[in-house]
């Protein structure tokens, strides 16, 4: 048989009425512990939270492959290839829908928002991009390109050719665009 639980009255008025209610000491204890456990797991939550957030802003952004984002704006040299008729239509890594007709790239490690000049050294032709997605995922391709830009490079015979990639203008972490190492050609 359980032991008696210690009964307490509680007065309470309404109306001028008074009315006797029963307060059980063990549910009042039970409501205690459930509220200082609720507290103890939202502070350790909000906590981890913050030191999450903390983390987010200190880490520094990845391309594919896992690859760190080159903001300096050195030029590189690699291969280049162009997007497949599978990839039209498809969403990019920036949100939009990739026009075939458009000057747009994918890069590996090139932030999102770069603009490119992309120079093909077989045949001397070079195009303006816009980095708006991530790739190649092809070992030792540096940029994909769309169709309209392969055309005019001269890509589309043999697919891929040995390119050099300028950055003109590359976006920072705070906001502002810096300029690279094809900036001084565009403004010639």
């Amino acid at each position: 048989m359980p032991p008696k639980m210690q009964q307490e009255f509680l007065m309470y008025e309404v109306d001028g009425h008074v009315y006797p209610t029963q307060r059980s000491d063990r549910r009042c204890k039970l409501r205690t512990l459930v509220f200082v456990v609720l507290s103890c797991c939202l502070s350790t939550a909000f906590a981890a939270q913050t030191a999450a957030s903390t983390d987010a802003t200190q880490a520094s952004p990845k391309g594919a492959d896992g690859a760190a984002l080159d903001r300096s704006g050195k030029t590189r040299k690699g291969k280049a290839s162009y997007y497949g008729q599978k990839f039209y239509s498809k969403k990019m890594a920036d949100g939009t829908r990739m026009n075939p007709q458009s000057n747009v790239a994918a890069s590996k490690t090139l932030p999102l928002g770069t603009k490119a000049r992309v120079t093909n050294l077989e045949n001397g032709n070079s195009e303006v991009v816009e980095i708006r997605d991530r790739g190649p995922y092809v070992k030792d391709r540096i940029v994909d390109v769309s169709p309209k830009t392969a055309d005019k490079l001269g890509l589309k015979e043999n697919g891929t050719a040995p390119v050099v990639v300028k950055p003109i203008e590359v976006p920072q972490p705070d906001g502002s665009v810096k300029p690279g190492t094809g900036a001084a050609e565009t403004r010639q």
